[in-house]
């Protein structure tokens, strides 16, 4: 004789808790999908130099368009190379932010985060969010 288990409504909520996670973790790999795309982009003033970098900050591509670039002192191109990259660097960063923003604590500012001035700890809540029944089991034991 094979003897069934009985569910009880605590394991109904396990269940929703578990699937719940389960559809975070998609949502996470989506979001992390779209940011590993995400590039910055800008062009120097006379189109002298364009750069693009990565969602890290990372160089990925250097273009003269013109030759605008040949007349300029040493330092001036390297001051020009700089801010055009800090430029395409803080595009990447907005851009990632306008992602981010959305899936982050009210209050909490994804830009700031992403430049290492937010508040790390508004990304964890000071109390575990659970369902009353978890919170109970947690506290008291397994109701009867």
């Amino acid at each position: 004789m094979r003897s069934e288990q009985v569910s009880t409504p605590f394991d109904e909520e396990i269940e929703e808790l578990r699937a719940a996670y389960q559809a975070q973790l998609a949502q996470i790999g989506e979001l992390q999908a779209r940011m590993r795309e995400v590039t910055g982009t800008a062009t120097a003033k006379a189109q002298a130099m364009k750069v693009t970098v990565g969602p890290q900050g990372e160089l990925l591509s250097v273009e003269f368009p013109t030759g605008a670039y040949r007349g300029m002192a040493p330092k001036e191109l390297a001051d020009l190379i700089v801010s055009t990259v800090r430029e395409a660097r803080e595009k990447a960063t907005a851009a990632l932010a306008e992602i981010m923003a959305p899936h982050l604590p009210q209050g909490l500012d994804a830009e700031q985060l992403l430049r290492g001035t937010g508040d790390v700890k508004q990304l964890i809540p000071s109390e575990a969010a659970m369902p009353d029944a978890v919170r109970e089991y947690v506290d008291r034991g397994r109701p009867a």
